[in-house]
């Protein structure tokens, strides 16, 4: 098939594991860089950050940290972090390197301001200790370091962006739905099982969501809900309650990493569980599964490229729309009942915002999720919103890029509105 390996290059690139939040996750992964290249435990930090990624984290649990916010995720970067492990550069923190880190915090000894540059993905991290100074940088995508300088003399620096291929690069973007429609249906199953790892790792962290008490409890009351016979036990409640749960989980810094989908985990969660409860329900096979999942994260990458990475759009929109488009597919709809899904989507659920990450993520989730499911249901029956309705066009392509016009263009001033109000509470 034409572009069969870009598409696999795009899927490895932004389908990968990440312990907690990405955007406090980056940060610490740029602490870590910087005290690895100061070779000693730093004694102060300077984090400077973009303004998008300040408002993503100012209010998310770090893993292992019981503490919220991107100076305690700079610390345990830099006192127990690896660089090493990209987006789980914590996953080894213990109770002493989190307790040093703390101190550092508590003492003054981290300084966190926003960056003087109009990146959307930015962290530039300056640790210090005995005299000497080492910086690390990260931009444009969550685990792409950039560049790091040791006393003033640059150590290494990588000129472009990771997370970007030769053909992004040059503007030929390879994604249309008809492409991954094909690409989803007809790739050999051995070239795409691997996105089932994805299923395996986000449904472990929903049904730890489902099991304890994290943030809202949203997936978890839900569960007890359908027990009490207060909610049906519905393929619809069943997919809610697992993607909530999990994002649930997610938010609180539950120590477990999620397959994440372009640099979000809680768009990996909301690209996946809603397919995976429906295929559990419907007693689909692991082929039909596979297939379903790959047509999800593809139409979420597919998505995101037209919004950026980071904006006012709430991306659990945009990943519920994707998943939405791989349970039509389960259900035996065709491409026609994957534009029809989208442009559901679009007419119904596109102003949700995004005002940082936390713990409410969880019923944002939850609502698109909903949305995204009634979306299918409609063009399965032949339903969808007509192309001459608000931002909604009968062509999917203008259609999908004008949902990126309104979160990327559309919503500079709103995400600054947001972040003004978030500021000063």
């Amino acid at each position: 098939m034409k572009r069969h390996d870009e598409f696999l290059k795009l899927l490895h690139q932004e389908v990968v594991p990440a312990l907690g939040c990405t955007e406090p996750i980056a940060v610490a992964l740029t602490a870590a860089c910087a005290a690895e290249t100061l070779g000693q435990q730093p004694q102060s930090l300077d984090v400077a950050v973009s303004s998008n990624l300040l408002k993503n984290g100012m209010g998310v649990m770090v893993p292992g940290t019981g503490q919220m916010g991107l100076g305690i995720a700079a610390a345990a970067g830099a006192i127990g972090g690896s660089s090493a492990l990209g987006l789980e550069c914590l996953a080894n923190l213990d109770e002493e390197k989190v307790k040093r880190a703390s101190d550092m915090l508590k003492n003054g000894q981290v300084n966190l301001h926003v960056a003087d540059n109009d990146l959307l993905l930015y962290c530039l991290v300056t640790a210090r200790a005995d005299g000497h100074e080492a910086a690390a940088e990260l931009r444009d995508s969550h685990a792409n370091l950039t560049r790091a300088w040791k006393d003033g003399e640059i150590v290494w620096d990588k000129s472009s962006p990771d997370h970007e291929s030769t053909s992004q690069a040059h503007g030929d973007w390879p994604l249309t739905l008809a492409a991954i429609y094909e690409f989803a249906n007809h790739s050999d199953l051995d070239s795409i099982d691997f996105i089932l790892d994805a299923a395996r790792m986000n449904r472990s962290v929903a049904e730890e969501g489902l099991r304890s008490q994290y943030g809202l409890a949203v997936g978890k009351s839900m569960d007890a809900q359908v027990r009490n016979r207060i909610l049906a036990d519905d393929m619809l409640t069943f997919a809610v309650k697992l993607t909530a749960a999990a994002a649930d989980a997610r938010m609180a810094g539950v120590m477990m990493p999620v397959m994440s989908n372009s640099g979000s985990g809680n768009q990996g969660i909301t690209c996946t569980m809603p397919v995976v409860a429906c295929a559990i329900r419907m007693e689909k096979n692991d082929e039909q599964l596979a297939r379903a999942l790959i047509m999800s994260h593809l139409t979420a990458i597919h998505i995101k490229h037209h919004l950026g990475r980071l904006s006012a759009h709430c991306g659990a929109m945009v990943a519920a729309t994707a998943a939405a488009c791989g349970i039509a597919l389960l259900m035996g709809g065709g491409e026609k009942q994957m534009e029809m899904t989208i442009r559901n989507m679009v007419g119904n659920v596109a102003g949700m915002i995004c005002d940082g990450a936390k713990s409410s993520c969880a019923l944002k989730v939850a609502s698109a999720v909903g949305a995204g499911i009634q979306a299918a249901m409609l063009a399965l029956e032949g339903s969808a919103v007509p192309g001459n309705e608000g931002i909604v066009s009968e062509d999917i392509e203008a259609c999908i890029a004008n949902l990126g016009r309104l979160g990327s263009s559309g919503m500079k001033e709103t995400d600054k509105v947001i972040l003004d109000i978030m500021l000063h509470k």
